[in-house]
């Protein structure tokens, strides 16, 4: 018998899932987090599941983490104090960036806040042609003189950027080489092995921040690995990467910025997996915590990737999955501006003090607070019973905070918190289905996180959404998706050249190349050749556009076939994007993409049989729930999930409670239990689609 774990730490609870390899199954647990550790709060759940589940250490045969400490370092400004080095001529390149404002029409934005402090941006002679050719030779003496003033200026890691070094990195390499000869104690981060990709800001950018990242991650993972240890725990421990994988911890070391979105992701791939086992392969995934609210667009099964995105307001050039965060969780602060109105978030009250309700000291009104007033969570406890809230402190809260500044009364302020909020919500929905050409009535949401159930129902309806699909165990799917990531590494290189059949050799050259890096990262993560995959795409403009469309490629090897099959994909995937397309014009090839695959063992999720007959429980209580878009509190009666089983059909209004979180079933909605216990919520007020 062995066991294994997937652990995802969010700002407010830490989640642990446990997969019985023998009996097939999946006990989930949650704790409150600890910010300041974010670790002792992963070791104290292990101890207390070692407790529960009687297992010893010894039979975790897995342990998987998704960490929120490069977030959470790069939102608090709290990364190491880092140099640049760079080609003579480009020091001031982290400034001048795209030469774009923030915001086209607000003149009063600020720029992001830099992350390398002035003075510390050198330059050093060399010169790479963009033919790979040496022009201008290191001046190794004017690179010792650099490395040595950064040192005496008490820098902690360095990130090292020239010119075209990802088609001639023998610069780059002379600079590592270097500092690691006069500055040994240094981090260091070189960007032709984090992108192998033109367009210099984006490069030099992401390797700022991997070098920003590097300390602090490195100090993290280490005193990780050392906990579990201590615990007992035998198994190497993997990270999530942001691209929904999962990576050794040496490799988290190297390229921390490939875990700037980690804990999101997996939660992205948990909702993949189990929308492919409900035959639901088109998704919104609607992931509410304590402290934000995390959402992604989920097509033919397959997560959206992004290979680049701003990361607080900088460029990083890393395949992640697309996910758009808000500040809006249970944790959300809520206020009157100084125009008198009601505001909520991105300010939240994390795990300490937390909500008011809480009874740690904290005094602001959250998305929690008026959740407990208007009755959709319980009022006494939470997690199973296992925390006591204070409904009289909620109510305080939103009195003095927000009644007391307005002229709302305790009911009218609360639904309101819960109003703007969802409004919030519904703002990110939009971000990844309208604005990017999909009808979000054309999905499933999925509700999941701590409190994603809670609002799901209402924020749908508001979108004209009919479908919400709530898991089994919605507040620990980050750490069951753990439990369902491949290890994945995504390379990249750019080489410009038409789309046409005499350059069919270099394409597989360049192709070629990368399955040989791909098997080399996968012979370091110890995957057997039996389940390994690789699939190629390339980035695709016509001559002379600036901006590609990234184009998959049906084998990673190109014949004139497929390669016809590409450039025909891309003249309509440029009428879809831009209304329009001129197959007179020459594709040209920009970037060649290809990612290495390698499968892992992942719980085998059992469908059991429905039962015709089946019939709700006994409630737990009825209670006076105040819905959104209702005058009134309605009498509704509230259950325990473990009562809903496969087959059982239902009509709201219902509170259904578990450990990790609660549901809300507003009024015109259904229900439907599935053999995977999942909770298929379709509403039943409004003409079906």
């Amino acid at each position: 018998m062995s066991y294994m774990i997937g652990v995802d730490v969010g700002g407010t609870f830490t989640d642990l899932s446990v997969f019985n390899t023998q009996t097939e199954q999946i006990f989930n647990y949650k704790l409150s987090s600890t910010p300041q550790d974010p670790s002792q709060a992963i070791v104290t759940g292990i101890e207390t599941l070692l407790g529960l589940l009687g297992m010893q250490a010894e039979q975790i045969s897995y342990l998987a983490h998704g960490t929120t400490v490069a977030t959470n370092a790069l939102i608090e400004k709290k990364g190491a104090r880092i140099g640049i080095i760079t080609t003579e001529g480009l020091k001031d390149l982290m400034e001048i960036g795209w030469q774009k404002r923030p915001n086209l029409y607000d003149l009063l934005r600020p720029k992001a806040q830099s992350i390398v402090p002035a003075g510390l941006k050198c330059e050093v002679p060399e010169r790479i042609l963009c033919d790979g050719s040496v022009k201008t030779p290191l001046d190794e003496r004017a690179a010792i003189r650099v490395i040595r003033y950064l040192k005496k200026q008490k820098v902690q890691a360095i990130a090292v950027c020239t010119l075209f070094s990802y088609l001639n990195p023998v610069h780059e390499n002379r600079l590592k080489e270097l500092i690691r000869e006069h500055f040994p104690e240094a981090y260091v981060s070189v960007s032709h092995e984090l992108v192998h990709e033109f367009r210099e800001y984006s490069r030099m950018s992401t390797t700022a921040l991997n070098a920003y990242l590097g300390p602090v991650m490195k100090e993290y993972v280490r005193h990780f690995e050392e906990s579990v240890k201590k615990v007992g725990v035998k198994v190497s421990p993997y990270v999530t990467q942001s691209n929904g994988s999962i990576i050794s911890i040496s490799e988290t070391i190297d390229c921390p910025i490939k875990t700037a979105v980690s804990g999101p992701s997996a939660g992205v791939i948990g909702a993949a997996y189990l929308g492919g086992l409900c035959g639901l392969p088109n998704i919104i995934t609607f992931d509410m915590g304590g402290t934000s609210i995390d959402v992604s667009l989920i097509e033919d099964g397959k997560p959206q990737l992004s290979n680049e995105r701003l990361v607080e307001g900088y460029p990083a050039r890393i395949p992640m999955i697309d996910i758009i965060t808000l500040g809006a969780g249970g944790g959300s602060i809520a206020r009157i501006d100084e125009g008198g109105a009601l505001k909520v978030g991105p300010q939240s009250a994390g795990a300490t003090p937390g909500p008011a309700c809480y009874m740690r000291g904290g005094v602001n009104p959250c998305v929690t607070d008026a959740n407990i007033l208007l009755g959709k969570l319980n009022q006494k406890k939470i997690l199973g019973g296992r925390m006591e809230v204070d409904l009289e402190l909620a109510k305080q809260a939103i009195q003095t905070c927000i009644c007391d500044r307005s002229s709302l009364s305790l009911s009218e302020a609360a639904a309101g918190i819960i109003s703007v909020v969802n409004s919030n919500m519904m703002r990110a929905i939009r971000i990844v289905s309208v604005e990017r050409g999909y009808d979000a009535r054309d999905f499933a949401l999925m509700a999941f996180g701590g409190a994603g159930p809670l609002h799901a129902c209402e924020v749908a309806e508001e979108l004209g959404i009919r479908k919400v699909l709530i898991p089994p165990n919605p507040g620990t799917l980050c750490s069951l998706g753990l439990l369902m990531a491949d290890t994945r590494f995504d390379l990249s290189r750019s080489r410009i050249m038409l789309a046409q059949p005499e350059n069919i050799p270099a394409i597989n050259a360049v192709l070629q190349e990368m399955i040989e890096e791909g098997s080399d990262l996968l012979d370091r993560e110890k995957i057997p050749a039996a389940q390994r995959s690789f699939s190629a795409s390339v980035d695709a403009r016509y001559e002379r556009q600036n901006y590609e469309i990234n184009i998959p490629l049906r084998e990673p090897a190109v014949t004139e076939e497929i390669l016809g099959e590409a450039i025909r994909q891309f003249h309509a995937a440029h009428e879809k994007n831009f209304g329009y397309s001129n197959e007179a014009f020459h594709v040209q090839l920009v970037n060649f993409r290809l990612s290495a695959v390698g499968e892992v063992e992942k719980p085998a999720l059992v469908c059991k049989p429905l039962e015709p007959d089946a019939a709700l429980p006994a409630p737990q209580e009825i209670r006076q729930v105040l819905f959104v878009g209702e005058k009134d509190y309605i009498s509704t009666p509230v259950y325990h999930r473990d009562g809903f089983v496969p087959g059982l059909q239902a009509e709201g209004p219902m509170i259904i409670e578990q450990m990790d979180c609660t549901t809300v079933i507003p009024p015109h909605w259904s229900i439907f239990t599935d053999g995977y216990l999942n909770l298929h919520v379709n509403y039943k007020g409004g003409e079906e689609q």
